[in-house]
């Protein structure tokens, strides 16, 4: 008798313990162990971060931690961090958390255009990845990739082709530069390439005069007609004129750092650079800003006629008057001069 009741007595024992294993089990593994409202969160893990730095942004999102920490110890993802952006939806347990960020790494949009430089481009983008912006400024500066590839610092802006791509958030500089060079040539297909060579110009060339259509007109609708006063120039030796560039030169000296130049004057056409399309023929040696893609085609497309000329219209203000004649275009420059006199506009 009393040796049943013992077994009876190490029977219930095991039972409990069983019991509070299985309790201990689904609160670690199965129990919702979210604590904010929203319905995700999002956590962003470093390249090469421990688990200490993955808990301390895991910490206020979770109800129980601990539980959270047994759990991670148990299937070993203490060890094996992944670095990227990684969801948590609420109402997840530990065991989904733990599966989320361990192999689901979320693709991220990454979307630039308009960037002057290429620094400002590398604060750009190191605004949506990991990759520190003095890391991609010096990986998109490296002398020996820009040589293999076929560019200068004066054409490397041309490479970053502006459009939204796909990245994951831990993504390195170099891996962000590499990336872009596939989608340079992506971009410059056989029919682009093609199109350039019919017009003489090289890639970096027709990226260059982009550039310049693009300062000048944000219009998608009158590009082509003005990459085609630059290609007519072009074709007959006359230089290219372009207030652009103008100030593009004029920004590169220190008296004109931190400052905006609303009006282009005559002492603007004596700066000395090789950017000063008024003093020297041909194609500035790089780009002055990034164009957008509706540029470039532009001037793959250009528009033929036989305008030269253009300037300003002060009725329909983002919009040009083109002309054949030098007197014609004196006319209508006149009458944009006197429009930025009649508003101050006096530099």
């Amino acid at each position: 008798m009393y040796l049943k009741k013992l077994l009876w007595a190490i029977a219930l024992i095991g039972l409990a313990i069983a019991a509070y294993f299985a309790y201990y089990v689904y609160t670690a593994m199965f129990k919702e162990n979210t604590a904010f409202n929203n319905e995700q969160a999002y956590i962003y893990i470093p390249t090469n971060a421990s688990y200490t730095d993955v808990r301390s942004q895991l910490e206020p999102l979770l109800k129980d931690i601990e539980s959270f920490d047994a759990l991670a110890k148990q299937k070993k993802y203490t060890s094996n961090i992944k670095a990227g952006k990684y969801l948590i939806k609420k109402g997840m347990n530990n065991n989904d958390i733990i599966n989320s960020i361990r192999s689901k790494n979320i693709p991220i949009n990454v979307a630039f255009n308009n960037q002057e430089t290429l620094e400002k481009l590398a604060g750009r983008i190191a605004m949506q990845i990991e990759a520190d912006s003095l890391d991609i400024l010096k990986t998109m500066e490296d002398e020996t990739f820009l040589k293999a590839n076929g560019f200068s610092k004066q054409t490397a802006l041309g490479m970053y082709i502006p459009n939204s791509y796909e990245f994951f958030w831990n993504t390195s500089a170099d891996q962000f530069r590499d990336r872009m060079l596939k989608e340079y040539n992506r971009f410059w297909n056989e029919g682009r390439t093609k199109k350039a060579a019919d017009l003489n110009l090289t890639k970096s060339q027709v990226m260059s005069l982009a550039s310049i259509v693009h300062e000048e007109s944000k219009q998608a609708s009158e590009q082509p007609r003005i990459a085609g006063v630059y290609i007519n120039r072009l074709k007959i030796g006359m230089p290219l004129q372009a207030d652009p560039t103008l100030k593009f030169a004029a920004y590169q000296l220190p008296q004109y750092e931190n400052t905006i130049i609303k009006r282009v004057l005559n002492i603007h056409k004596t700066i000395d650079s090789p950017y000063n399309t008024y003093m020297y023929a041909g194609l500035p040696p790089g780009l002055i800003a990034m164009p957008d893609i509706s540029a470039i085609d532009a001037v793959l497309n250009y528009e033929t006629h036989d305008y030269l000329y253009f300037a300003a219209d002060a009725q329909r203000l983002g919009f040009h008057k083109f002309a054949k004649t030098l007197s014609q275009h004196n006319v209508n420059a006149r009458e944009y001069q006197r429009y930025l006199s009649s508003q101050g506009i006096n530099k």
